[in-house]
């Protein structure tokens, strides 16, 4: 029996890992069809039907550029930062449930890498460590302008987490709980999904999800009208497609995330009602789930091709003094009506 359960899991972080590879790499196609569809031009469309060959060509030119090393730079450190960077970003999946269970000859198969009973938690764990991967590699870089954009990436991290942090807290006062799969469980009718009990959450969670991604219009360590490239400036070849690979895996997971938090995970109305078999149950959830995800994805491109980029000044004083004071009084209105609710119901 645990031979066979390591090799389910084995097998589900596999199948995992490649999917998780293969959204990034297509989503850099989306990203500029979008901002084709956004303005009125045509994206890319030369390398295969559509240009659905167009991120097979993007790697294959990252893999045969040169690799240059800067003459000042740490060369451990600045190899370390982007294997960093991708791996902090692919293992914050491992806690996100994909479906309910398989049955396989009688088998329950969990679509769940790890079930763990903290892993809302986990998730910050696994993003606080993240961003040292840029620190790294900005700071190894021996450039003004990649520990500029590194400096500010960690000063960033660490504004949004707190407001990401407390926002958690609200959902977790209704939820009871901070294992993920339990939260998606809750969620199993449309009435009970989360973001109508917890919306003013889901919006603070939802922008420091994209201040945590680095995405417009919070991109300012990678801002190339000030800092050249940012982090990366000095980066080229697949060490520089690590750190892009890493961004948008980070946006597949957030969306991913904030999916099971807020907007029920891989349930979906009327589930119940259904005269299926629990295996029909569990494929229908899962591409419910990943319509969600993409969904979510098609946002965050749609706000970077929508919104400017803001000043430096103006993103500390939205994550310091806006969003931290919301999120505290998101918490003591949600205690406040959990405290009526509950008297109510006595």
């Amino acid at each position: 029996m645990e031979v066979a359960f390591i090799l389910e899991k084995l097998i589900l972080v596999v199948i995992v890992f490649v999917i998780t590879l293969v959204i990034a790499m297509y989503s850099t196609l989306a990203e500029r069809k979008v901002a084709g569809f956004m303005q009125d031009r045509y994206g890319p469309n030369r390398a295969g039907i559509g240009g659905i060959l167009q991120p097979l060509c993007d790697g294959g030119k990252f893999f045969f550029k040169e690799e240059i090393i800067p003459a000042g730079a740490h060369k451990v450190l600045f190899v370390l930062g982007p294997v960093l960077a991708i791996v902090t970003a692919c293992i914050s999946s491992a806690i996100i449930p994909w479906g309910q269970s398989l049955n396989i000859n009688g088998r329950e198969i969990s679509l769940q890498v790890a079930d763990v009973n903290i892993g809302v938690l986990y998730i910050f764990g696994v993003i606080a460590l993240g961003v040292y991967g840029i620190m790294l590699g900005g700071w190894a870089s021996n450039n003004k302008f990649s520990l500029l954009g590194a400096i500010r990436a960690a000063s960033q991290s660490i504004s949004y987490e707190i407001a990401m942090g407390l926002a958690l807290i609200s959902l977790l006062m209704v939820t009871g709980t901070l294992q993920l799969g339990d939260i998606v469980r809750q969620q199993s009718g449309f009435v009970n999904w989360n973001i109508w009990v917890q919306p003013l959450g889901f919006l603070i969670f939802m922008t420091c999800a994209f201040a945590e991604c680095n995405r417009v219009p919070f991109d300012l360590p990678e801002c190339e009208t000030e800092l050249v490239g940012g982090y990366h400036t000095e980066y080229s070849s697949m060490k520089l497609g690590l750190y892009m690979f890493s961004e948008y895996i980070n946006m597949f997971v957030s969306s991913a995330l904030m999916a099971s938090l807020y907007f029920g995970g891989y349930n979906f109305p009327f589930m119940d009602q259904l005269d299926l078999s629990q295996n029909w149950i569990t494929i229908i959830g899962v591409i419910v789930f990943f319509l969600k995800i993409f969904g979510f994805i098609f946002f965050f491109m749609w706000v970077r091709w929508t919104l400017p980029r803001f000043r430096y000044d103006q993103l500390m004083h939205l994550g310091w003094k806006i969003l931290i004071p919301l999120a505290i009084t998101n918490i003591v209105l949600t205690g406040v009506i959990t405290l009526i609710k509950d008297s109510y119901l006595q």
